[in-house]
Formats: C-alpha cells, sequence, structure tokens
C-alpha cells in the first residue's frame, strides 16, 4: 500500500475551539499514522509555533512534518531540521514596514526566535493571545534578522478598507514578486510568492516520493485554498468561508468542534 499525507490547517479544522484536538479525530489520526502514512500540519504560523503546537498537543506520530509561514519552511519532526526553507528577500523588509507606517497599519515579522515588530500595542496584543513567541519592539528591525524571514504579517483590527489599500500599494511596490492574501479578516499574509501552502503540499508530496493522488488536505480560510485545490483530495471545513468550500472536493458535514475531519481521515487509510 502506497503511503499517503494528510495536511492540516490548525485553527478552525483541525483544532477546535478550544485549541484541541477532540478524542475521535485523535483516534482517527493514530490509525491514520500507525499505517505509515504521514501527518503535516501545514499553517501560516511559523515553524517555532507549529512545534509548540505539537508539543502542546501531545503529538507523536512518526513521519510527521510542519509546514510554516504558509509553506516557506517545511520542517521533519522525526529528524530535527528543515527540509525546505525560504523567506522575504532581506532588501524588502524595510520598505514593507515603511510602508506599513505610511499607512498606519500594524506589521510584524520573525526570526528564528522572536516576533521583530517596531511596535507594540493593540494588534501585537490581539495576536499573542494565541500566538506565545516572545517578542521584541525595536526601531531596527535588521539588526535582528540574519537571514531572510519566512514572512511578514500585517494586522489591522477595525478598518478592512484601509488594510485593502495597503495591500494594493504593497502589491505595485513589490511588483507582485509577493503573495498577499488573509488568513482571517484581520491578518494579511506577506510571503514569497514561490510559496504558499499549495506548493507545500506538491513540495514535501515530491521530497516523500508520495504521488499527488494520495495527498490529502483540509482546510476552513482563504489562505487554504491553494493546498485543497493542489492536493489530490481537497476537504473543505462546512465552518469555512463560501470561497473555501468552492475551492474543495468534498465539504465536512459537522465542523470542527464536531470532529468534521475524522470520517475523511479514516477513509484515507483504505
Amino acid at each position: 500500500m502506497s503511503k499517503k499525507i494528510f495536511f492540516f490547517d490548525l485553527d478552525g479544522t483541525l483544532l477546535n475551539k478550544q485549541k484541541e484536538i477532540t478524542p475521535d479525530t485523535m483516534e482517527a489520526l493514530h490509525k491514520f499514522t500507525d499505517a505509515g502514512n504521514h501527518f503535516c500540519i501545514n499553517t501560516g504560523r511559523a515553524i517555532d509555533s507549529a512545534k509548540a503546537v505539537y508539543r502542546g498537543l501531545g503529538l507523536d506520530f512518526k513521519g510527521s512534518f510542519l509546514c510554516g509561514s504558509n509553506g516557506t519552511e517545511i520542517y521533519s519532526v522525526d529528524e530535527g531540521r528543515y527540509v525546505y526553507k525560504t523567506g522575504i528577500p532581506l532588501e524588502m523588509v524595510v520598505p514593507i514596514f515603511n510602508l506599513a507606517d505610511e499607512y498606519g497599519i500594524h506589521c510584524h515579522t520573525y526570526n528564528e526566535t522572536h516576533i521583530v515588530s517596531r511596535h507594540d500595542g493593540e494588534c501585537m496584543d490581539f495576536y499573542r493571545r494565541v500566538i506565545k513567541t516572545p517578542l521584541i519592539v525595536t526601531d531596527d528591525v535588521m539588526a535582528q534578522l540574519q537571514n531572510p524571514p519566512s514572512k511578514m504579517i500585517a494586522i489591522e483590527l477595525h478598518d478592512h478598507d484601509k488594510q485593502e489599500r495597503f495591500r494594493k500599494a504593497l502589491y505595485e511596490m513589490t511588483e507582485g514578486k509577493l503573495t498577499l492574501l488573509y488568513s482571517n479578516p484581520y491578518y494579511m499574509e506577506i510571503f514569497p510568492s514561490i510559496a504558499g501552502k499549495g506548493s507545500a503540499v506538491k513540495r514535501l508530496a515530491d521530497i516523500l516520493g508520495v504521488a499527488i493522488e494520495d495527498t490529502y488536505a483540509a482546510g476552513d480560510e482563504q489562505n487554504d485554498i491553494s493546498m485543497i485545490e493542489a492536493a489530490g483530495h481537497g476537504i473543505a471545513m462546512i465552518n469555512g468561508t463560501d470561497l473555501v468550500k468552492k475551492s474543495a472536493d468534498f465539504i465536512t458535514t459537522e465542523d470542527n468542534d464536531h470532529d468534521g475531519l475524522a470520517p475523511f481521515i479514516l477513509e484515507a487509510i483504505d
């Protein structure tokens, strides 16, 4: 039997509202991975945050991978190393921060261990309710970056039109070299156009020698669409957005609080 890979978004998909994996879904995951298949978290979060979630949930599946920052990082849990990594060119970082300041939009990025931002405040407090990565606030962000950052994120909690004006200006400034998409109504993800969750599906399948028809992906938000479309079996959560549902091969009958994915995980074993 050929090996399979199942790619999971976290919030609104694999995790319930309490940020937990419900028992029936956990049992299905154990059966799936015990059969020799690969478990992969494919998230907009950076790898350090994905690792914290993996450990915090008590997961220990042989052959696990973490795809972080919307496909810019792929990490082998078993080997404890990156198998792929790209990032935003360093020369773009300061101009992006400057443009965000001009438009009054909160923006931050990441190094290997910390969130790096020019500003603290309401948006950062909102973001760090869930993301517990430590924070560095500094006017000199470049002093904290030795390598191209995996992604940047722009946050606007009150005025989506302002966020959209910033997105259009940033797209023009970077000449389409970066992907700019919303992972929820407040967060705009900024990452290299060669990445994306869908690219991570194809890249990891190629690395592992798994046929695309043996790949599965589940999600609920706009940044999940590329992986749902790239996978051999794309699954949208019933609690997901209409755009996600339109892009999927299947839609769950139950939401993320009621083991919506469990039947699909079990069916993937056969």
